[in-house]
């Protein structure tokens, strides 16, 4: 906004003010017939609006004219944190060795701490609230399935690990034994040739 179009708008608010104070009449029916109080330009809602005439708008007009509605940052911030929520549910297919605990954690703390942020702040809004709560919902699912894959490594660690070298060890003996059987008929071949 330019400096001129901001002290034209100073300018016709102190006529506006000076002149219903100059007229005869000072009581408040004044004000309101002269649309002194409707005449504001400073509100962001419609403080102003009656009731009845919120009534009779459509859904709509009542959504874009709200305080959390489709024009302000409260609509836009949680339709795209809701990629989050998204993204952390594609990740319930990657297996829970790949999934990173402090990343997690702090997906679910955030979930918890602003879910009930949302329902304190005015305006308070339901959408972010539903947001954090299913991004919380996530990070649990996600820090369970992480401390459950930890906790079967802790069980099966010594059996998996000496069974899994024992079958390695005869693995590799048996191709051992073959790979020699394989030579010692060759150089057998070669003898009995020459």
């Amino acid at each position: 906004m330019s400096s001129s179009s901001s002290s034209r708008v100073g300018l016709r608010f102190f006529q506006n003010f000076r002149a219903a104070f100059q007229s005869s009449n000072n009581s408040h029916s004044h004000f309101r017939r002269q649309g002194f109080f409707r005449a504001r330009r400073f509100q962001s809602t419609d403080a102003g609006a009656s009731a009845h005439e919120q009534q009779h708008q459509s859904t709509f007009q009542r959504l874009w004219n709200s305080p959390v509605g489709i024009k302000t940052v409260h609509f836009w911030a949680p339709v795209m944190k809701w990629c989050l929520v998204i993204t952390g549910i594609s990740d319930f297919a990657r297996p829970a060795e790949k999934l990173s605990l402090t990343q997690n954690a702090a997906l679910m703390a955030t979930g918890a701490i602003w879910t009930r942020w949302c329902c304190i702040i005015k305006p308070r809004n339901l959408l972010l609230a539903a947001v954090n709560f299913f991004l919380g919902c996530v990070g649990v699912v996600q820090v369970s399935r992480i401390f459950m894959y930890r906790r079967s490594l802790k069980g099966t660690t010594t059996t998996t690990t000496t069974t899994e070298e024992a079958a390695t060890d005869i693995a590799i003996a048996t191709e051992a034994k073959d790979v020699a059987e394989g030579v010692a008929s060759k150089v057998e071949s070669v003898v009995k040739t020459s």
